[in-house]
């Protein structure tokens, strides 16, 4: 039997290699802005057309390369980041493991330019598959511009496998924002198609939090500094009312490197207690520096896992850090007893002898519970003879006539207490149209058999999800326009997800169209939702979306109808009156799955006599 383990061609392994650096698009613009990082500029331009699919070019003004170094880049582990194995616990650069060019030359066509400050001459690359085409000097500014063609080429069921254009821009917005924010001294920019997506000047951290996330976060920013022997921490966190129901915008950097931390994201969570809604997530943007001897960032391919040598300090000390800088800004809740313009510094304590006793008048002949048949009750009055009796007349009419107007609602409610304690016959008779609502949250309803229970808010998400899924389907969501049309200012990400959902948002009512760089005008909301604001509604509605995204991984409109009905519907604490509880029955039957919530739940619960009985007889 002949032998059949045999070595891999370069080409093959190169290949097998680029499927952990390179899973996407993003993946190369990652490892291409982080190599311009570490060669030390200070100006950075990322073009991009297709979403990656077709051009990646990054052009920097960094040191450059000679034409040497430039060809061996694009060979496996070639790299200028370390020489042995003990400077991987050294490393404060982006990159070390000299395998992003060679994985991204093995599956695209590359073209390389690039000229050292010193040289008169640059040279210029081609690449094709691992396969140098050509190599040869040019005129080239001082840096390095690496253009990436045509990604997956010559593996097209890896390129089959990539998502839309809007899917993977947000991608590649996603890893921009990350170097972005670790490095708000460079110069970047961002271009996709022609336009212009970011234009990121140098700025201090909080200008580019703001220039990347929108002018709105501005007031939203809570600065967070700690200096231990252990770590240095600074950097911001978001104010607890303006938490999101995703996890999009919460950053961690150590040493410049984006990671991610479950546990060190607990920690912050932590800080956060009894501040945030349920399933609310606050923003933050952290930066952690330490010693690299105390790390191992050689985890994962990505380099986005750190281990950590004493992570239970580093946990109490961000947790600490951040529950100080909300108490110090006067986020958190306090209560103050020293303050200025508490209740005694507003009080002006009278002299002793200006203090006078009170003195109370009364009519010591009233009796409420006599009066005559033909005449109203005397109301009581002062002994003073200068008061005037006709005026007290006057005055207890009014009051009687007030009287009168509210003894409806006390018939009311005694008609409540009596419709409880009739009979079972009695029931059955009039239950058709008997409906009552318990603590402003559900509405219950007699039966034949005893009642049933209904949760309002989960049976109005329930109509309304069925109504928008239906909308979808046949594009025919009506829209009622606003008189004062509002204008939407997203970030990138979010931006190119509402492109990636217009035609759908706009099936199910929505009148928006866009209006210049990453904003949408608002013109009108769905009719259905006419007293809805539409700012707010078209954000949370984007929010759902992309948070039952991470999660439930549901199709496209299911997820967009389930997300706007959750927003839209009811909330539980509304007060309804009886005709909004007898519709909201009615359209909840009319439903194809009246029994059951969107979040799988119950909707109705119904109740026995028998049972009633029963926990009356223990």
């Amino acid at each position: 039997m002949s032998d059949i383990i045999q070595l891999l061609p370069d080409s093959v392994a190169n290949q097998i290699a680029a499927g952990e650096v390179v899973q996407r698009p993003a993946s190369a613009v990652k490892e291409m802005i982080e190599n311009a990082i570490d060669a030390g500029a200070d100006k950075i331009q990322l073009i991009i057309k297709d979403a990656g699919k077709s051009l990646i070019q990054v052009i920097d003004n960094g040191c450059g390369m000679s034409g040497t170094d430039a060809r061996m880049s694009f060979e496996r582990h070639a790299t200028s980041k370390i020489k042995k194995a003990e400077d991987l616990f050294a490393i404060r650069t982006m990159g070390f493991r000299g395998e992003a060019l060679a994985s991204i030359a093995a599956i695209a066509q590359v073209e390389l330019r690039t000229r050292r400050h010193e040289d008169e001459l640059g040279t210029q690359l081609f690449i094709e598959g691992s396969e140098v085409l050509k190599q040869e000097a040019c005129s080239a500014p001082a840096g390095t511009s690496i253009a990436v063609k045509n990604l997956f080429y010559n593996i097209p069921a890896r390129r089959n496998f990539l998502k839309s254009n809007p899917v993977e821009m947000r991608h590649i917005i996603d890893e921009f924002q990350r170097v972005a924010l670790a490095h708000p001294e460079v110069f970047f920019t961002l271009h996709h198609d022609g336009q212009e997506v970011y234009h990121l000047p140098a700025a201090s951290l909080k200008q580019r939090i703001v220039h990347l996330l929108g002018n709105n976060y501005n007031q939203r920013l809570v600065p967070v500094e700690e200096d231990t022997t252990i770590i240095k921490l600074n950097g911001f966190v978001g104010k607890p009312e303006f938490a999101r129901k995703t996890r999009g915008e919460q950053f961690f950097f150590v040493n410049n490197r984006f990671i991610k931390d479950a546990y060190l994201n607990h920690a912050v969570l932590t800080a956060f207690e009894e501040l945030l809604p349920d399933e609310s997530f606050p923003l933050y943007v952290l930066f952690i520096e330490i010693d690299p001897s105390k790390i191992d960032i050689n985890v994962h391919p990505t380099k986005t896992e750190i281990k950590y040598q004493d992570e239970k300090s580093i946990y109490a000390i961000i947790r600490s850090a951040v529950k100080r800088s909300l108490g110090r800004y006067n986020i958190t809740p306090s209560l103050d007893f020293d303050q200025e313009n508490s209740i005694e510094h507003l009080i002006t304590p009278k002299p002793f002898e200006q203090i006078v006793a009170p003195s109370i008048s009364f009519n010591p002949n009233f009796n409420p519970f006599t009066e005559k048949s033909n005449e109203r009750p005397s109301p009581s009055y002062p002994r003073d003879s200068s008061y005037s009796r006709p005026s007290i007349l006057h005055n207890w009419d009014t009051l009687y006539e007030i009287g009168k107007r509210d003894e409806p609602a006390v018939q009311h409610e005694i008609h409540i207490e009596k419709t409880i304690a009739v009979d079972e016959q009695e029931v059955s008779k009039t239950s058709e149209r008997q409906f009552f609502q318990i603590h402003n949250r559900f509405i219950i309803s007699p039966i034949k058999s005893g009642f049933m229970l209904i949760d309002q808010q989960a049976a109005h998400e329930r109509i309304l999800y069925e109504r928008f899924l239906q909308q979808l389907q046949n594009h025919s969501g009506v829209s009622q326009q606003s008189l004062f049309p509002q204008s939407l200012t997203l970030n990138g990400a979010d931006f190119e997800l509402l492109k990636e959902l217009f035609n759908d948002i706009r099936a199910l009512g929505f009148d928006i169209r866009e209006f210049g760089k990453n904003t949408v005008v608002v013109e009108g909301v769905p009719a259905d939702l006419n007293n809805a604001d539409g700012h707010q509604l078209l954000e949370h509605l984007l929010e759902g979306f992309k948070n039952n995204l991470s999660i439930l991984k549901l199709d496209k409109r299911d997820n967009l109808a389930r997300s706007l009905a959750r927003n839209a519907a009811i909330k539980a604490g509304t007060k309804l009156s009886l005709e909004e509880m007898n519709l909201i029955t009615d359209q909840l039957f009319a439903c194809q799955m009246p029994n059951i919530a969107l979040n799988g739940k119950p909707v109705i619960s119904t109740f026995t006599l028998t049972e009633l009985l029963e926990r009356f007889e223990k």
